[in-house]
């Protein structure tokens, strides 16, 4: 619970830790406005003529590239969000050098904004696409969204697919193999704003050696149980009552 022993718990924790972790996941945007999937008002409990996790999959996109963008252009880009109390107080804690990785289930660039250097995304990123055909890069959300229809190249008019891990594709080994080490030797690990029940993101928990493990989160989740400390609440009210010293 939320209540000032576990805050004082949390508080005296990151005062004593040096090599904080923090792995996030929906709910670190939904403060700044970016729905999440699987709460009630989340994208699955929408009503669309197929599922939203069958559109957000490789072979969706490669079938039916122009419903695919429909809902991607709609529903997977929020070019107006900023940058909630949760993405500036980790952007904080790393610039005071303890905190050592931010990484995130998200793809909406927010932790950048908000100054944070060493981002692990492990869904990839809606700011950067890559053309199939050519393999021409293009940083920023403006070629897809000001493209009528599916974003094509404007070098070899092939069709430009964002940087962002479907449904069906695989985590970057990279990402993924950083992250783990990261978590692997974290004194401290945050898990904030997920549900837990993404997987393979959700395994890397159990990567985890230390002896301070900090679930903050709406609703209960499968690792409670596993946890040295639970706060129950939004991240970002949370990680706002911390002060970084």
């Amino acid at each position: 619970m939320k209540d000032s022993n576990s805050m004082e718990t949390l508080q005296k924790w990151i005062d004593e830790s040096n090599n904080i972790v923090f792995f996030g996941g929906a709910g670190v945007s939904t403060e700044s406005g970016i729905p999440d999937f699987r709460s009630q008002d989340g994208l699955y409990h929408q009503k669309y003529d197929e599922p939203p996790e069958s559109i957000i999959s490789h072979s969706y996109f490669q079938r039916w590239p122009e419903k695919f963008y429909r809902f991607y252009k709609d529903k997977m880009i929020a070019p107006n969000a900023r940058p909630n109390a949760a993405h500036l107080k980790l952007a904080e804690l790393e610039r005071a050098g303890k905190l050592k990785a931010v990484i995130t289930q998200n793809i909406d660039g927010l932790h950048d904004d908000a100054g944070s250097k060493n981002v692990l995304e492990l869904h990839g990123s809606v700011r950067r696409n890559d053309c199939v055909t050519c393999g021409a890069h293009f940083e920023g959300v403006d070629i897809i969204l000001n493209a009528n229809g599916v974003p094509r190249c404007p070098h070899c008019g092939g069709i430009i697919k964002p940087d962002v891990v479907l449904y069906e594709e695989a985590l970057d080994d990279t990402t993924l193999y950083r992250s783990i080490h990261y978590i692997r030797n974290a004194d401290l690990l945050i898990i904030g704003g997920t549900s837990l029940v993404v997987y393979p993101a959700a395994g890397l928990v159990n990567y985890y050696r230390g002896k301070k493990l900090v679930l903050i989160n709406l609703q209960p989740t499968s690792m409670d149980h596993h946890a040295d400390l639970v706060i129950a609440g939004r991240i970002g009210e949370v990680l706002s009552q911390i002060k970084v010293r």
